[in-house]
């Protein structure tokens, strides 16, 4: 037998003009006779996404432990993952707060109490897990938002400094990671934008696509590859262009609204369009394993976004300390659920997306979640907590019930332990969790 199988390094990139594109798995990047094998690679991304003012209790919550939970009403739109969806629930925060939550929910610690510069946390686990599985990829981890925090100097919360708020992720526990809002941004640094910020402006007011200049390459790359190798190809070509487009198109509609004049170019008006956005773009970069790890605040905290789309004309943190009015506490239910809804599409792209004998959603963990429960009285206690995928590591299709408040820090150790990292302790936890 002669195998005539053309071999690929996973590592391959294609360069045009200014641009260096990865490519997604294909089995032209596997050994001779391991294409089709039927263990799955083995687990190597994570995720983590945050949503601030937590989830309405008695809504998040599945009624039933264990196996074959009972989907609670927010946690609905994602009945159709159930197989690859953990609730954890009784874990709690250090401390109660809007800064605190947000600074310790992935870095388990207490943070230091000042409004200057001399900030102090810790080290989240999405940096811990990057510095063991991402340093042989182009950005060993992506920290995303949706809204602008430069405005947020000084104090942000009694006696804590904004920068606890400002940002999910902490490379040591004085170094805070900024958090990238511009899809564009994410966009040009995942693929590369040539020229000046004038010759870029010049470029978006057109349709030229960065595939461009890789027309060649692409040619000849298909001349080795199989059917099914060619069509993986085309498929992930047309992904990158088809979210290159709705970015041109945002920033057209951003640059000449007059409603907005300074929303920085390539923001899109539109919540829902820039979530969808930003996601997208991490899902081509989980695909083309330009990163394994990121970070995506979907909301900020003491957020007074309104969202009319859904009939919410109250801003989120106003309504948050709803002081038990009935409407508020429904609104906040419905807020909730468009929330989920929205990383349920995420989640569906991960699904979707082949990667070896799986897809990105079995290959990963995505950790969704708040560091609050009660938003009213911004309580740290029982803080909504959602592992997703991770299927080869994480048993799924499960509600898992700690005992009362049981350190948040003890799941991140757990996660942590899933990738490899040598550790028995992480900030304030006192055990694991069995996952």
């Amino acid at each position: 037998m002669f195998v005539t199988k053309k071999s690929l390094s996973r590592r391959t990139i294609l360069r045009g003009a200014g641009i260096a594109l990865g490519l997604p798995m294909l089995d032209s990047m596997m050994p001779a006779f391991q294409a089709l094998a039927k263990t799955p690679p083995p687990l190597r991304r994570f995720g983590a996404v945050f949503i601030a003012l937590g989830e309405r209790p008695g809504y998040w919550t599945p009624k039933t432990e264990g196996d074959n939970f009972e989907i609670s009403p927010i946690l609905k739109p994602l009945e159709a993952y159930r197989k690859s969806l953990t609730v954890v629930s009784e874990l709690c925060d250090p401390v109660d707060g809007h800064a605190v939550t947000v600074a310790s929910w992935l870095s388990g610690s207490v943070p230091k109490r000042t409004v200057a510069e001399d900030v102090h946390a810790g080290t989240t686990i999405d940096q811990m897990i990057a510095k063991k599985i991402g340093q042989d990829t182009v950005f060993p981890s992506l920290e995303v938002a949706t809204e602008d925090f430069t405005g947020y100097i000084g104090g942000c919360d009694p006696a804590y400094a904004c920068t606890y708020m400002n940002t999910l992720a902490w490379k040591t526990p004085t170094e805070p990671l900024p958090m990238e809002i511009n899809p564009r941004v994410v966009f040009e640094r995942l693929f590369g934008r040539p020229g000046t910020a004038e010759q870029r402006a010049a470029q978006m007011r057109t349709d030229a696509s960065v595939l461009d200049s890789l027309k060649e390459e692409v040619t000849d790359l298909k001349t080795g590859l199989g059917p099914k190798d060619r069509s993986r190809l085309n498929d992930y070509l047309e992904n990158v262009r088809e979210i290159e487009q709705r970015i041109q198109r945002a920033e057209k509609v951003s640059a000449s609204s007059v409603n907005v004049p300074n929303a920085p170019v390539g923001v899109p008006e539109s919540f829902e369009e820039h979530v969808a956005l930003q996601f997208d773009l991490l899902a081509l970069a989980y695909e083309a394993d330009l990163t394994r790890v990121f970070t995506f605040m979907m909301t900020r905290d003491i957020s007074q976004r309104v969202y009319p789309q859904i009939g919410i004309t109250e801003p989120h943190h106003s309504m948050s300390h709803h002081a038990g009015d009935t409407a508020k506490i429904a609104n906040l239910v419905k807020l909730n659920t468009y929330h989920v809804d929205l990383f349920g599409k995420f989640l569906k792209k991960l699904s979707d997306t082949p990667d070896g004998d799986g897809s990105l959603l079995d290959h990963s963990i995505i950790l969704f979640g708040s560091g609050m429960s009660e938003s009213n009285s911004h309580s740290r206690l029982d803080v909504p907590t959602l592992l997703c995928g991770g299927t080869s590591a994480v048993k799924g299709n499960r509600h898992i019930k700690m005992q009362k408040e049981t350190p948040l820090a003890n799941l991140m150790l757990s996660i942590g332990q899933t990738y490899g990292l040598e550790m028995d302790k992480f900030g304030i936890s006192n055990g694991r969790v069995d996952l």
